[in-house]
């Protein structure tokens, strides 16, 4: 992000735009809070969220992501603070304070929210990042996500994530004595063909392959593959022997969709995205790597 140049155009002439910077951390904790979903995927529960009189501390930004996972985010100016460990110590105090969270969820929504438990988030946002945070994130076995920002003559900004670790064994896994009413994605994935696996490895190579950006979330029915929010998310339906995909691309801007495509925006389903695809075999997933593409492009 350092060596990044935008330039402003005029006619055939090219002029830099000076990076700028926020003079307080609140400016940029605003900006975010303001456009979370926008920017991040993720709806704005609260904004300083105290931990209380025992456990001193206000959490910057508290939200909860498109699959349902709860995320603390973390503002710094100067890339010698520690705000790492702050969010650690934030995301111990919320797995310990489940239901002021849910409450929270209730209040904010009108509705009971399913909280996703297995896999909580920490953004780090910050101007800039040294060698020692991208070491130490690596130690940890948590979700955490290290996202620069630049700004632009204060209209514009950008965001890149600069690295992120995903929580190793933290597949969502049923409460003993509870009834499963659905198969988890382990499940389906255990009781696959080998047929219907190798395509799965197919389409997941291709995702993998569309950025060194990717990351893959295993969630409680489905995979969500993102950037900084998701662009598809997967299912297996060992016994249709399928495999449904769900991207963000408005079906009405679908070109020429094919017969196992559908729009899903109206429709209840798991995972993120307004498009439905339905693949049985190679020939369905190469009509559906240019929408996967298009998807990864968009978010």
């Amino acid at each position: 992000m350092a060596d990044l140049k935008l330039f402003k155009i005029n006619g055939q002439k090219a002029k830099v735009i000076t990076p700028s910077d926020f003079k307080y951390e609140k400016q940029i904790q605003k900006l975010c809070e303001d456009n979370l979903e926008e920017f991040f995927g993720i709806r704005f529960l609260a904004t300083e969220y105290s931990t209380g009189n025992k456990h001193k501390g206000r959490i910057d930004s508290l939200g909860i992501d498109e699959n349902n996972c709860p995320v603390i985010i973390e503002y710094k100016l100067d890339s010698k603070e520690n705000v790492i460990n702050q969010g650690l110590f934030y995301l111990d105090w919320l797995m310990d304070h489940k239901a002021d969270f849910e409450m929270l969820c209730l209040e904010k929504f009108g509705k009971k929210t399913e909280v996703d438990w297995s896999n909580p988030r920490l953004l780090c946002i910050a101007r800039d990042f040294t060698k020692y945070d991208d070491y130490a994130i690596d130690q940890i076995n948590r979700n955490i996500e290290l996202i620069r920002y630049c700004v632009f003559d204060s209209d514009y900004v950008i965001f890149e994530l600069a690295s992120s670790t995903v929580q190793k064994g933290n597949g969502a896994i049923e409460s003993k004595g509870a009834t499963a009413k659905y198969r988890t994605i382990q499940e389906a994935k255990e009781s696959s063909s080998d047929e219907l696996l190798n395509l799965f490895e197919e389409i997941e190579t291709f995702i993998f392959a569309l950025g060194d950006d990717v990351q893959k979330k295993e969630l409680k029915y489905y995979y969500a593959y993102s950037r900084i929010k998701n662009f598809v998310c997967a299912e297996i339906r060992s016994s249709k022997n399928t495999i449904i995909l769900y991207v963000k691309v408005p079906f009405s801007k679908v070109a020429n969709p094919a017969k196992f495509m559908r729009d899903v925006s109206n429709i209840g389903h798991y995972g993120t995205g307004d498009t439905e695809i339905t693949i049985t075999s190679l020939e369905d997933f190469e009509i559906a790597k240019s929408l996967i593409e298009k998807s990864y492009n968009e978010s």
